[in-house]
């Protein structure tokens, strides 16, 4: 299965795509579809927040229940993520997840990603302020967990549930 990553998917409503225009004309973000070989969509993957002048950007996906656990996520995060810190020209790139969501903390390890920390009192709830999410970032010429000559990823070996 090939996963490519491509701009404008039909069937989705205007709204998110006039958002993704506005920051792409803005300079501000990016987005892109997952999909299988250029036909059904499998996700989104995007760069946000971005500052061009300190070549820091966030990342962030999301990925159809039928295709969870097929690799996806992370091999769209690896390509985006080599490009973004290569060709592209950005310098960190960043990432954030609830500490529940491990499946996300795999992707984000898988792909080259260092778990930094716990952002403190991060979210807020009706019952106050939690600490809610891990901060993940991979930096220009980071050694992670990238994919080798088969395309298969590394096995990593500190999960976030230990952290």
């Amino acid at each position: 299965m090939c996963i490519s990553i491509r701009n404008g998917v039909r069937g989705f409503p205007r709204t998110p795509f006039a958002r993704c225009r506005r920051a792409w004309e803005e300079e501000a973000g990016v987005s892109w579809a997952m999909t299988r070989d250029g036909g059904e969509v499998l996700g989104r993957i995007a760069l946000n927040g971005m500052n061009l002048d300190d070549g820091v950007a966030g990342c962030s996906y999301w990925v159809l229940p039928a295709a969870r656990g097929a690799g996806v996520a992370p091999r769209a995060l690896t390509a985006l993520s080599t490009w973004a810190l290569g060709e592209a020209g950005f310098h960190r790139l960043h990432l954030d997840h609830s500490t529940r969501n491990h499946n996300s903390c795999r992707v984000a390890l898988k792909a080259g990603f260092r778990l930094e920390g716990t952002k403190r009192s991060d979210a807020v709830h009706s019952d106050g302020r939690h600490d809610m999410h891990h901060l993940h970032a991979r930096i220009r010429g980071d050694e992670g967990s990238l994919p080798d000559r088969q395309g298969l990823l590394q096995p990593v070996p500190t999960p976030c549930s230990t952290v």
